[in-house]
């Protein structure tokens, strides 16, 4: 292939001329303005672009929520456009749906509250606001020998007063979450932590073989008080609220389109 077809830059130019394309004749079709209609130029493009970026064709559901997201786009560009937004920007897709998509944040409007519904709502949501149980502990990141031996023998070695940092590089955690410590370690090494005595150095299995780890202490959970956080609720409400409410008045719009799907046979 000649060095220039290889250019990211034209690729990027030809995508998005095919992009543009694929828009103005979708647009400009005579069909029932109030039908929208997936064609298999846009499931073909969807394809190609998954693929560029993820190095494998999208499944049926990565494919149907790609259609979605078009559809939700083309919802707002026709919108846009029959609310005369386009003024200036008939070629730019992309500021036609922000522009509709303005018109849209300008008929949102919050719901009354009070401090009963914000405490519910605090409720629902309470693992985002709860103090998880932490853990301090060190590890003694062995440099050589990392076998299961090695490790014991060192271990054995750091509890009969070896220092820490003797063969091995010393890491210290402070307040390390319960769950961060199943993602980086394993369940298996969290219940062993939470069982382990403080201050005794230890070897816990992990994912990727025996860490020499010492306990130091645990801070137990502590619930969330909703007087002391109703800011923070609040605020964090205020948007979940807005973000609704914007997904469901573009999905009110689209109500008026039919979708169809060219070649979908279920």
């Amino acid at each position: 292939m000649p060095r220039w077809l290889r250019e990211p830059l034209l690729h990027f130019a030809l995508l998005g001329c095919l992009l543009f394309g694929i828009d103005h004749f979708i647009v400009s079709r005579k069909d029932d303005p109030r039908t929208i209609v997936v064609g298999a130029e846009v499931d073909a493009e969807a394809r190609k672009l998954f693929a560029a970026s993820r190095g494998r064709e999208p499944d049926a559901g990565e494919l149907k929520a790609l259609r979605e997201r078009w559809v939700d786009n083309e919802v707002l560009y026709r919108e846009g456009l029959a609310l005369q937004v386009d003024q200036g920007d008939t070629a730019i897709r992309e500021r036609v749906i922000f522009k509709a998509l303005s018109v849209v944040d300008a008929g949102v409007k919050l719901p009354s509250f009070d401090d009963e519904l914000l405490r519910r709502w605090f409720e629902s949501k309470r693992n985002r606001y709860d103090e998880p149980l932490r853990f301090d502990f060190q590890e003694a990141v062995v440099s050589a020998d990392a076998s299961e031996s090695a490790v014991r023998a060192f271990v054995e070695a750091l509890n009969n007063g070896t220092p820490g940092d003797a063969r091995a590089g010393l890491r210290v955690f402070k307040g390390r979450p319960r769950d961060n410590l199943v993602q980086s370690y394993g369940p298996d090494f969290a219940k062993a932590l939470e069982q382990a005595p403080p201050g005794e150095w230890r070897a816990l299995s992990t994912r990727d073989g025996l860490r020499a780890i010492r306990l130091d202490a645990i801070t137990p959970p502590k619930a969330a008080d909703f007087e002391t956080l109703r800011g923070v609720v609040l605020q964090d409400w205020t948007d979940a609220t807005l973000a609704d409410q914007r997904t469901a008045a573009v999905r009110a719009m689209g109500k008026k389109y039919t979708v169809k799907i060219e070649g979908d046979t279920k």
